[in-house]
């Protein structure tokens, strides 16, 4: 079985460049190693990741805390951490935690706590004071990729700002019944993504002189005797369906605009307004947020955003954080929100006179 020692006589270095050539850590000049790689490669010497974990005190592996592993949004974020963790040589951990529970217990009191990830990244997951604390005791840097709540460095778009401008986008088209589909939860957790979505679109409404919302639950439906302008329901294409159904088919006024909390549950709304025989956008516009690969095939307005950036991103900072790469220094939260843009297609247009 070939050694380091066999690399570095090939290469004609000594063992510490060698080692350091393999690894990544320390500066080598590059054809220093390239040399070295290629005198690894001739000979089949593949480095011990538990040898150098012993080392170095690192494991190379960073995990990735995920509420959802089945949505877009979420998926396109970890192929994008995926494929940066993997350029920066790092292997990826996958925990996929609930809201509360055992199993989320374990994840943070064991598996995070112990010496098996250098570094954690949450994606929408909104940390308890005591999960964040944890990993900070132990010396394993924390970046939170939206989610709200204490600890680490936090990547996040402005989801209030977001809210307003999908609102505002409606009511500057002279739409006066603007409907919100908020994710589940919403009004309990104004901190959380969705909350603020919520809160942006309450905005926009009070700013606009159109009064008060009425909010109610797709699940438990709205409040007696009122026509809802405000409905919560799950963050996806059924749930979207379903919250559509209830809303626009109350009797009364019904709203002629819609702001879905996401694109899967705006393609939700489309579809529950074919099933009623309305017409997006002759009858009702629909927008949404993410910027889905499907938006356009459904000709869906809404608030693009960039989840495999965001992903990329937040591997930089970890990096930053774990002292590699280009810019070795910590890098907190600068309050500066991530991009996203307005992208206007079919679904949405002015209400008929």
């Amino acid at each position: 079985m070939a050694a380091i020692g066999d690399v570095a006589r090939l290469a004609g270095v000594s063992k510490a460049t060698a080692s350091r050539a393999l690894s990544g850590r320390g500066h080598v000049a590059v054809d220093t190693r390239r040399r070295v790689e290629a005198a690894a490669a001739e000979i089949g010497y593949i480095a011990s990741p538990d040898a150098a974990s012993l080392v170095t005190g690192r494991t190379k592996n960073v995990g990735v805390v995920i509420p959802f592993v089945n949505r877009w949004f979420f998926g396109e974020v970890l192929e994008g951490i995926e494929r940066a963790l993997l350029a920066a040589g790092y292997d990826l951990t996958l925990y996929n935690v609930g809201d509360t529970g055992p199993v989320r217990d374990r994840v943070f009191e064991f598996f995070l706590a112990r010496k098996r990830v250098d570094a954690v990244i949450a994606v929408g997951v909104d940390l308890t004071s005591r999960e964040a604390e944890g990993l900070e005791q132990r010396g394993k840097p924390l970046v939170r990729l939206g989610g709200g709540e204490p600890g680490g460095a936090r990547l996040s778009i402005d989801d209030r700002a977001v809210g307003a401008l999908a609102t505002e986008h409606l009511l500057h088209l002279g739409h006066t019944r603007v409907a919100h589909l908020a994710g589940a939860g919403a009004a309990a957790a104004p901190w959380s993504v969705h909350g603020q979505r919520r809160l942006g679109y309450l905005d926009a409404i009070a700013a606009a002189g159109l009064g008060d919302a009425v909010a109610g639950s797709a699940a438990a439906g709205a409040a007696s005797g009122a026509a809802a302008t405000l409905l919560e329901g799950e963050m996806t294409m059924p749930g979207g369906y379903t919250a559509a159904l209830q809303l626009l088919g109350r009797p009364g006024p019904r709203a002629t605009a819609v702001f879905a909390a996401s694109d899967e549950m705006a393609f939700g709304v489309i579809r529950a307004a074919e099933r009623l025989g309305l017409s997006v956008p002759r009858d009702l516009s629909v927008i949404g947020v993410d910027g889905h690969e499907y938006g356009e095939m459904f000709g869906l307005t809404t608030i693009s955003q960039s989840p495999g950036d965001q992903g990329r991103l937040a591997v930089d900072v970890v990096l930053r954080l774990l002292g590699e790469g280009e810019h070795a220094d910590p890098l907190p939260d600068s309050g500066a929100p991530l991009p996203t843009r307005l992208v206007v297609r079919a679904s949405t247009t002015a209400p008929e006179r």
